[in-house]
């Protein structure tokens, strides 16, 4: 039996799926809550679940996903388990080290749960095959670690009308927030284009707190089962951001935008090396020393890295942004930077839809 309609919007099939003795043992906790009942675990096992990465994220959100009974689970994976994965990615041991994280999945995931359906996809997410893969599920979950990926599988969500939940990781930093779903804003609205592959980290190279990804994983995890039965509030047209070093947690709204070319202001020409609202350090220094009262700086770091390093300006926290955006001048180039680029980034897409004025990123950070 396959899902009717869009999820969690009260169009499922009135023939329910039937739930086996066993399964109503082992879903008994869940099945008890008045909000889910024996209706959203019927729902459960009627969903068609696609995981994209069998990695941080994935492993937490596959196990709860499988332990909750939704019924098909897809695994999309092309790498194998290597050994500096394990801080983390705990649903693996040293005995799986080499072996494809797809095929390991399923095989553990079965064990965890024999009364669901697991595929495994040994392979990488293309423009090839994401439509034919998608259309085969009914909700898409984004586990993975690089940004070609993430706008693909974004933007055919958005072509096939897939809800999606969205997280990632970034050191001791998470982001979780469910996409395209019942008309709300996807991926794009938040970062409409990919920064450039030469200014983008990995873990490998910055690291990542284990625990991180099982705190973000299971976010997701509980969004899905929302979405899938129908439940409480989703984070769609919000974006979830925890702070696991300060125990700081921050929601931002998100609001659809894609306007249309004929919607987009008329903007006056813009000095060279601007491009995207990113300006190069080059034209920063420029600004503060030929018109420095036309610049309003600041910085989106934590406080403590703006006390040990800075270039000026004021520091306002990126989990704080938000409720300073109506104290920005207007009449100012306001621009924001941070370490590397990327947060400051952030910042130019949370308050650019509520701002009038210019807003820039300082391209690469103070770095």
């Amino acid at each position: 039996m396959r899902l009717y309609g869009k999820i969690g919007i009260n169009v499922w099939p009135k023939q329910y799926v039937m739930l086996e003795r066993e399964e109503l043992k082992r879903y008994s906790r869940q099945v008890i809550l008045p909000e889910l009942g024996m209706e959203g675990q019927q729902k459960l096992k009627a969903a068609k679940v696609l995981m994209i990465g069998a990695g941080g994220l994935g492993c937490p959100v596959l196990q709860y996903l499988a332990a909750a009974g939704v019924g098909t689970i897809g695994i999309v994976d092309d790498d194998v388990v290597d050994i500096s994965n394990l801080h983390r990615q705990i649903l693996y041991s040293t005995a799986d080290i080499g072996k494809p994280k797809a095929k390991t999945a399923k095989q553990k995931l079965g064990l965890l749960n024999p009364f669901i359906n697991i595929v495994a996809y040994q392979q990488r997410i293309t423009n090839d095959n994401a439509a034919q893969l998608f259309k085969q599920y009914d909700l898409v979950i984004d586990g993975s670690d690089n940004f070609p990926t993430r706008y693909l599988v974004n933007d055919t969500c958005v072509a096939l009308l897939k809800p999606l939940v969205f997280g990632s990781i970034f050191k001791f930093e998470g982001q979780v927030s469910v996409f395209n779903y019942q008309n709300g804003p996807n991926y794009r609205d938040v970062f409409p284009e990919p920064p450039p592959e030469d200014e983008v980290p990995n873990c490998s190279e910055i690291g990542v707190i284990g625990v991180l990804p099982g705190i973000i994983g299971t976010y997701m995890a509980n969004e899905a089962i929302k979405v899938v039965c129908g439940i409480g509030e989703t984070l769609s047209g919000r974006l979830l951001t925890i702070d696991a070093l300060n125990n700081s947690t921050t929601v931002f709204k998100i609001t659809a935008q894609q306007p249309t070319k004929s919607q987009l202001p008329v903007q006056e020409e813009r000095p060279v090396g601007i491009v995207n609202d990113e300006i190069p350090i080059a034209v920063l220094n420029t600004w503060l020393t030929e018109t420095p009262d036309s610049v309003y700086l600041v910085d989106v770091r934590e406080d403590y890295e703006f006390e040990d390093h800075n270039i000026g300006g004021i520091n306002i926290s990126l989990y704080n942004l938000h409720d300073y955006i109506s104290t920005f001048p207007t009449n100012k180039k306001l621009v924001f930077v941070c370490q590397t680029g990327k947060r400051s980034k952030m910042a130019v897409n949370i308050v650019k839809p509520h701002f009038k004025g210019e807003v820039f990123n300082l391209k690469e950070g103070i770095l």
